[in-house]
């Protein structure tokens, strides 16, 4: 009878209770609502700082949340819609304390296609899927896959997004009659095509609009939170900037209504009232007489489910970091707040959403100091969604077209352009290339050309590892040298292959060593293709030395081919003296 060795379950018993210990411990409660940690140490000295930078980011996110709507093509409650749902999500999972999040420029740009060619139902369903993909991430620990994506990529694409974004808008800023365009092609065509509808009033606002917002900016230079009064209030003026030229607007629309009878503006008309209605995403919906399934809605979103997502977080992540000071930044919690925000708001009517570079620029100057500034915005949202639609109504898209075009000058980084031409000329090649596919075909097109560019000259690296085969004479013979790379990968395999035949073709009376000094990694695939480069040349009466292998590698080499054991050596500088080694060989 054959007896069955016992074994221990006990070991597999205690891993799993570690996992499950460290899972539902107090530290990663913690970490995961992070809301338990800064709340019960907060001070109330905080208050005042929290509560000023909470309004002063309010007054910029109601103007900023309807203008973002617009460029999405949504009804401007949305945008409100998605900084109030958010930002009180945030308020719990967020990881970073000086850190906003709502929509965004870009994100709404991307959403715009989706709700011109069919309906807002579709930006809460990609709201709830980016949510989903964003949160999956998050869980899986699969935010380094961001890292993939280079800045010359990034730039590439946010530069594209800035001019499209800016050039959606040019209907609205001088007035003209038919589409803004999905693309910046489509929209400077309309420009040209509609050019004699342009009227009066808006050009003329839409740029006092923008010179305005550049001189509120001055205005506040050498200011800060903690000068005298003057300075103070100059400071505190230019931060609300966005608010201040909306307001400007708006009282320009409405005495020009008054004074001639009419509204010679185009407004942004009545905007929904009270706070949003809570019920599930649309997972299907009717455009015009067609009904659309989930399945049909995915078709349509096609590759935006999975681009938006990894755009919503190169944008927070990137914010995050930024801002944090030098201090590390937990991805993985703020995917998760990300993704959280995106999902819940999706029930709440919200568009996609993001971190604000803006918002938290502004939250960050304000002196926030922990979270609790976040519900003061939450408040003003809450404020302005139940007591002052009204009053938006006399809001000028004139004057949103100016504020959006103004804060797209900010996006366009010309300084990486003179860098790259001065080192780097192949990396603006991706950088133009991503710009262009963006403006051309639609900016998820362009980033996913870019990626897969990147990708293709990364693999190309790997594949093609620098080889220097350096020919030694000395009195006691000659020697061939090719020295290897770190890291060898399967398919660098045959290129090194064809680099030491090619080297050691017409060589005789010749020791080729094949020199393993760097090499710190090789997979099996390199390591066989090593084995019949040595059998080759040992057809050819050639000898050949393995130089300094790792015993691992070597112990991989012998294990393809034994009889290629007795090729392994170890030694001095090959190089430096050359007769000593082959007099040790």
């Amino acid at each position: 009878m054959t007896v069955l060795p016992n074994i221990d379950p006990s070991p597999c018993r205690k891993k799993i209770k570690k996992t499950l210990r460290k899972t539902c411990s107090v530290k990663t409660l913690k970490r995961r609502l992070p809301i338990l940690s800064w709340l019960p140490k907060y001070k109330p000295g905080y208050f005042p700082q929290d509560f000023i930078a909470g309004i002063t980011v309010g007054l910029t996110a109601i103007p900023q949340g309807i203008a973002y709507a617009v460029v999405a093509g949504l009804p401007p409650e949305h945008g409100l819609y998605a900084s109030l749902t958010s930002g009180v999500i945030y308020v719990f999972f967020g990881s970073c304390y000086n850190v906003t999040v709502g929509p965004t420029a870009i994100l709404a740009a991307m959403t715009a296609k989706y709700v011109s060619n069919y309906s807002a139902d579709f930006a809460i369903l990609v709201a709830f899927i980016s949510g989903l993909v964003i949160l999956g991430m998050g869980i899986l620990q699969l935010g380094f896959l961001v890292e993939f994506i280079s800045m010359p990529v990034i730039s590439g694409f946010t530069t594209a997004a800035a001019l499209q974004i800016a050039a959606s808008q040019l209907k609205s800023f001088v007035g003209l009659s038919g589409p803004s365009g999905n693309y910046f092609a489509e929209s400077i065509e309309n420009l040209i095509v509609n050019f004699k509808t342009m009227k009066l009033y808006e050009p003329i606002l839409g740029l006092a609009t923008i010179i305005m917002l550049m001189l509120l900016k001055k205005l506040g230079e050498g200011c800060k939170r903690t000068d005298g009064f003057i300075k103070q209030v100059r400071w505190f003026i230019s931060l609300s900037r966005n608010a201040v030229v909306i307001v400007v607007g708006m009282t320009v629309a409405f005495i020009l209504k008054i004074t001639l009878e009419h509204e010679p503006l185009i407004l942004i008309g009545d905007i929904g009232g009270g706070l949003p209605e809570f019920s599930w995403p649309p997972f299907s919906t009717v455009v015009g007489n067609q009904t659309y399934s989930f399945g049909d809605m995915m078709n349509v979103m096609g590759t935006g489910f999975v681009v938006l997502p990894l755009v919503a977080i190169i944008e927070s992540v990137a914010i995050a970091k930024a801002f944090a000071g030098g201090a590390t930044v937990d991805a993985t919690q703020e995917m998760i707040a990300l993704g959280l925000c995106n999902i819940i708001g999706s029930f709440g009517q919200s568009m996609p959403i993001t971190g604000s570079f803006t918002r938290t620029a502004l939250n960050h100057m304000s002196g926030v100091v922990t979270p609790l500034g976040g519900v003061t915005k939450v408040i003003l949202l809450i404020i302005a969604l139940t007591s002052l639609t009204s009053t938006f109504y006399y809001i000028p898209k004139a004057s949103l077209s100016g504020l959006i075009i103004s804060a797209m000058f900010s996006m366009i980084d010309y300084k990486i352009v003179q860098k790259l031409w001065r080192n780097s000329k192949k990396e603006l090649a991706i950088l133009i290339v991503t710009g262009m596919v963006c403006l051309l075909y639609g900016l998820e097109y362009g980033i996913i050309a870019g990626i897969v560019i990147e990708a293709a000259l990364l693999l190309h690296r790997v594949s093609r590892p620098k080889l220097s085969a350096n020919f030694v004479k000395s009195q006691k013979g000659d020697l061939l040298i090719v020295p290897l790379t770190e890291d060898i990968s399967y398919c660098a395999a045959e290129h090194i292959r064809r680099t030491v035949i090619k080297e050691s073709q017409e060589l005789s009376d010749t020791v080729i060593v094949i020199d393993g000094t760097n090499l710190k990694n090789m997979d099996f695939t390199a390591a066989s293709n090593l084995v019949l480069v040595v059998k080759e040349l040992d057809k050819k009466s050639l000898r050949v030395l393995m130089l300094n292998f790792n015993l691992i590698l070597k112990n991989l080499c012998v294990d393809i081919d034994r009889s290629i054991e007795e090729k392994f050596v170890y030694g001095t500088n090959v190089l430096v003296m050359p007769e000593v080694f082959l007099k040790a060989v």
